[in-house]
């Protein structure tokens, strides 16, 4: 064997894939049990897709996905096996549309279904930006129609899953792509869908630069530009909306369409219980995805209104088009679980929970038979107790310092009685086998 040392690799974190300790990721995994939760609460079943789907079904759903996509392929790849013809996923849009046609006859519609998987993007890291990053999506698709009753529903989910994870006070903006599309044809636009665009940057653009832009590069007039700024500055946390944009003087059957709608969506929103959430109506959001035709959605976190959307979804009219010759519309919603957690850690509100799940350490010394323990931690973990058996036999004081590291509650010690010390407490008394359970487990 050769002396010559080998060579260390530094040891450094990728930029964009994050990555926490066991207290912060155990804060995390709570998190994704309690979306799930919520989420089944409502019928909604979960499927999971693969993480990686082919570049063709990818670049379905149209723009430019080759310049944020993961393609995959071998190093040594060589001849034809050289081009990526499998990508990782960037969203969980494509695969469930994907997923939907090819089991198109083994679902029950109204499909509805939600994933927690993550998911992959080529864009430069900053905050609120991942590479690589976990998304909660829950979305109902139907055939032919779906009924406007989802379009409440897909909200309240969200607004629930939010507040049960703590996720603090949010605002929860929604409109209705009919209003606007129904008020810029009202005033004779004829590019509605880039006027949309413009408009949804109201809140990163100056009112007076939105302005230009629509006016020097979209070609509108003044004053039909001033309308649609008029128009997109209307919020409510009520239905006094749909008053204020009727005061407008705009004429049209698709944007009274679109009020209605929201109307019933926001009356339904504020007859619930929201928790931390505010509900407003915000006629500037848009969501620049042209497939969306309805109600949109937005949140974002109300004590740092600067950051990035955490939550967005909306109405769509056929995504599943693109695989199959069906009609299949749908309504859903996308929480960000990793851009909305990452925010919350750096600003020192999650601060993680105890590193290790064991709610009990059971000691172990020479006179100790280590196959009566293992039994003895068998009888617990049955009653759903988590338990560590002490890997050698080893002085009391080795065993204190590795439960107290490890921010174990109890210490175990076998016997005749068996005898349980609440290290918190510094309390020790007898204790049952057959019986016991730790605090957490207690009613």
């Amino acid at each position: 064997m050769s002396d010559k040392a080998k060579p260390i690799v530094k040891a450094r974190a990728i930029s964009g894939f994050p990555e926490y300790t066991p207290e912060i990721r155990r804060a995390e995994l709570r998190w994704i049990d309690t979306i799930r939760t919520v989420f089944e609460r409502h019928g909604y079943v979960n499927i999971e897709t693969p993480s990686v789907e082919e570049v063709e079904t990818l670049a379905a759903k149209g723009g430019d996905v080759d310049k944020e996509i993961y393609g995959l392929q071998r190093l040594n790849a060589e001849g034809e096996d050289k081009g990526a013809r499998l990508a990782l996923h960037f969203d969980l849009t494509v695969p469930t549309a994907r997923y939907v046609a090819q089991h198109f006859n083994e679902l029950t519609f109204p499909f509805k279904r939600y994933q927690i998987q993550r998911v992959w993007r080529g864009e430069r890291p900053q905050e609120g930006r991942f590479r690589e990053f976990l998304q909660c999506d829950v979305d109902v698709i139907d055939q032919d129609g779906i009924s406007h009753d989802f379009d409440a529903e897909i909200a309240l989910i969200a607004m629930q899953a939010l507040n049960a994870i703590g996720a603090g006070p949010i605002r929860f903006m929604l409109n209705n792509r009919k209003i606007l599309i129904g008020f810029y044809e009202g005033l004779g636009i004829g590019n509605a869908a880039d006027v949309i665009r413009v408009v949804d940057k109201i809140d990163k653009l100056p009112v007076t630069e939105i302005e230009r832009i629509l006016v020097e590069e979209n070609g509108l007039s003044a004053d039909t530009a001033k309308a649609c700024l008029a128009l997109a500055q209307i919020r409510s946390t009520d239905n006094s909306f749909a008053a204020e944009a009727r005061k407008l003087g705009v004429e049209n059957a698709l944007f009274e369409e679109g009020l209605a709608e929201l109307e019933t969506v926001m009356d339904r929103l504020n007859a619930a219980n929201k928790g931390e959430c505010v509900v407003e109506a915000n006629l500037a959001i848009a969501r620049g995805l042209d497939y969306y035709t309805g109600v949109v959605y937005e949140a974002r976190l109300i004590d740092y209104p600067e950051y990035s959307t955490i939550c967005a979804g909306g109405r769509y009219a056929n995504l599943v088009g693109a695989y199959i010759k069906r009609d299949l519309p749908g309504v859903g919603i996308s929480i960000g679980l990793t851009r909305l957690f990452a925010k919350l850690v750096k600003e020192g509100v999650i601060t993680g929970e105890r590193a290790s799940p064991t709610d009990v350490l059971i000691a172990r010394f020479p006179e100790n038979d280590v196959l009566e323990l293992d039994a003895l931690a068998n009888q617990l973990r049955d009653r759903g107790v988590n338990v560590e058996v002490y890997h050698e036999a080893a002085k009391l004081k080795n065993q204190f310092r590795y439960a107290e590291r490890k921010d174990i509650p109890y210490l175990w010690f076998a016997g005749d009685p068996h005898e349980v010390k609440d290290l918190g407490a510094g309390e020790q008394a007898h204790a049952d086998p057959a019986s016991w359970l730790p605090d957490r487990l207690k009613d």
